[in-house]
């Protein structure tokens, strides 16, 4: 019998309040600007509240509004990250002439991250979660199931699939060790490295995604 997919705890929001308008939004954008500023200057253990509001130029108090904490705030820092991630993966895959194929599709999910990981600030010190043991971090999970509802309806998948979100999750996890290994040989990202990941990812997936494994009870791949 199969066996569901582990699932994570329920992460509750870091934001104390929600801005419901537009003013407070944009104050929250421009916290979250300056927090990702201050992390790429001086790291996750220096980071802190005030610094945080001297950048963004608003009152301590403003940041309070939002976060009780330096953690809260690089929460809310990743889930943006996460955010915009997936709007650009999917501004790639539906642009006009686009190849609607995984194998591509998979490329893009990792070409985006190396583009986020190499441009955007504080990204290399949060990505998708706050500094925190290994066995505590959840964000894989959402990561996961994140990239599997965005290409469910190119790709024509059942987002719902329990094998696939272990797949996806398997495939998530898979890539995350070996991209840090890439960026840990090269601050730009190791090109061999990157290049392997990517095969992985194709040899690992093609059993589930060209329908092998849900066709073919001895889950090889389909030629």
């Amino acid at each position: 019998m199969q066996q569901p997919t582990p699932q994570p705890a329920p992460q509750p929001t870091p934001l104390r309040r929600v801005p419901v308008q537009q003013r407070s939004a944009e104050r929250l954008a421009r916290i979250l600007d300056a927090c990702a500023e201050v992390l790429e200057e001086t790291g996750y253990e220096d980071l802190s509240t005030r610094a945080v509001a001297g950048r963004a130029e608003v009152p301590i108090g403003s940041v309070y509004r939002f976060f009780p904490n330096k953690r809260a705030m690089a929460e809310a820092l990743a889930l943006r990250n996460l955010d915009a991630y997936a709007d650009r993966i999917t501004a790639r895959l539906t642009a006009p002439d686009e190849p609607v194929a995984w194998r591509h599709a998979m490329d893009v999910v990792v070409d985006e991250y190396l583009a986020m990981k190499r441009t955007v600030p504080g990204f290399a010190l949060v990505e998708f979660t706050v500094p925190a043991p290994r066995e505590s971090r959840q964000a894989n999970y959402e990561v996961a199931d994140r990239l599997l509802a965005l290409l469910a309806g190119t790709l024509g998948l059942d987002a719902a699939d329990e094998r696939l979100r272990t797949a996806f999750l398997v495939g998530v996890e898979s890539a995350d060790a070996l991209l840090q290994l890439a960026f840990r040989i090269d601050p730009a990202g190791d090109a061999a490295i990157v290049a392997e990941t990517k095969q992985l990812l194709r040899a690992y997936l093609a059993r589930y995604l060209d329908g092998g494994e849900q066709s073919r009870p001895d889950g090889g791949e389909q030629r």
